[in-house]
């Protein structure tokens, strides 16, 4: 009996973007997407998405929303590549795209004063970024513990720690100096020290 062609087609696909994510680094799936090949773009898109994508996510609040805004955030990719110049880490240039993205709609939501706010602004229950500020740490303790930092302290930690940005890559996506990230961070850093003793855990710990 023949294999279904379509599964086989799929397969294929699969096994080219496989072996694409492992020989084509982010840098030159840029230069190929400005070239116009809409692998490429899925391959970025399959590499990059889950981070971005939570990103989003502990700033908007909703997974609908957060889910929009990965599609935008991967079509401008594409309308962009060409814009590209390599200065700093593709990864970079994406939560960069996304931190404006998301700050954009939670503005909209804001002025348009939707009367459904409260009802789209959704906490995640099942999600668990594996945030490894300390690796004796529950991550779903530590998930609870960074909600109740600030938003501004709440993004350093999350990209410094789940992110692995230095400062000068968090001061180019939330566009800050990098004098005020590295006070952030050290406020930050403070302040969960506080609530993960709050919660029973030893700063000493971290």
């Amino acid at each position: 009996m023949l294999p279904n062609r379509a599964a086989q087609a799929d397969a294929e696909v699969e096994l080219r973007l496989t072996a694409a994510r492992q020989a084509t680094s982010d840098e030159n799936l840029v230069e190929r997407i400005a070239a116009g090949e809409k692998l490429a773009i899925q391959v970025l898109f399959a590499r990059h998405h889950v981070r971005v994508y939570r990103f989003v996510l502990r700033i908007v609040k909703s997974q609908t929303i957060a889910e929009d805004l990965i599609s935008e955030v991967f079509l401008d990719v594409w309308r962009q590549a060409s814009s590209f110049k390599g200065v700093s880490a593709v990864s970079t240039w994406l939560l960069a795209i996304a931190r404006f993205k998301a700050l954009s709609r939670l503005r909209r939501r804001i002025e348009d004063q939707l009367d459904d706010d409260s009802a789209a602004i959704i906490e995640d229950e099942s999600d668990d970024p594996e945030v490894t500020v300390q690796k004796k740490v529950n991550g779903e303790i530590l998930q609870r513990v960074l909600t109740e930092l600030s938003p501004e302290h709440r993004m350093i930690i999350d990209l410094v720690y789940y992110h692995e940005k230095s400062v000068e890559e968090v001061a180019e996506i939330v566009g800050i100096p990098e004098n005020t990230v590295k006070t952030r961070m050290f406020y930050a850093r403070k302040r969960l020290a506080e609530v993960l003793a709050a919660h029973g855990i030893d700063r000493d710990a971290m």
